[in-house]
């Protein structure tokens, strides 16, 4: 009994077609069968994650807006890292580009975000406790803050923030 070699590897167009035409005859179910179906000889499973992250006509292309990414976030933080959860909220995207998008982009930048914050309250606390304790009046202090914006961005006193 001879077994057909699956194939692996890039899609080519002629597959793209045949797995649209399948799609659009048959429905988004049943992979396997309709895998076999279609003359591709590609697994089920291939075929559906295709047409989910690639093939679909609803899918977004565009980028991550803002309010798109705040809604991750808050989704994120909420849920965690349930990446089909959070997609089903955002119509048109794909767990799969969030999930890309989270571990590419978001998390990066919520770091930084988080390190910056603990650094400047970290300086502000060591800043309060030697005027609390030092005979200099409170207007150097007010002074410091007022300037603490002119630094530039991500730098302060020649700490990186």
């Amino acid at each position: 009994m001879e077994e057909e070699t699956l194939r692996k590897g890039p899609w080519l167009e002629e597959e793209d077609e045949k797995l649209a035409a399948a799609v659009a005859s048959l429905g988004e179910r049943r992979w396997d069968a309709l895998a076999k179906a279609s003359g591709l000889r590609r697994t089920g499973k291939s075929c559906r994650l295709r047409w989910m992250n690639y093939l679909r006509p609803n899918i977004k292309r565009s980028r991550i807006t803002t309010e798109e990414e705040l809604l991750i976030i808050e989704l994120q933080r909420k849920w965690g890292n349930k990446w089909a959860k959070i997609a089903k909220q955002l119509p048109g995207r794909t767990d799969n580009d969030i999930k890309n998008y989270w571990r590419s982009h978001l998390r990066k930048k919520i770091l930084r975000e988080q390190v910056r914050i603990h650094i400047y309250s970290f300086l502000n606390r060591m800043l309060q406790e030697y005027f609390k304790q030092s005979s200099t009046d409170e207007y150097f202090l007010a002074f410091l803050h007022h300037c603490r914006p002119r630094f530039p961005q991500g730098w302060f006193f020649g700490f990186l923030c």
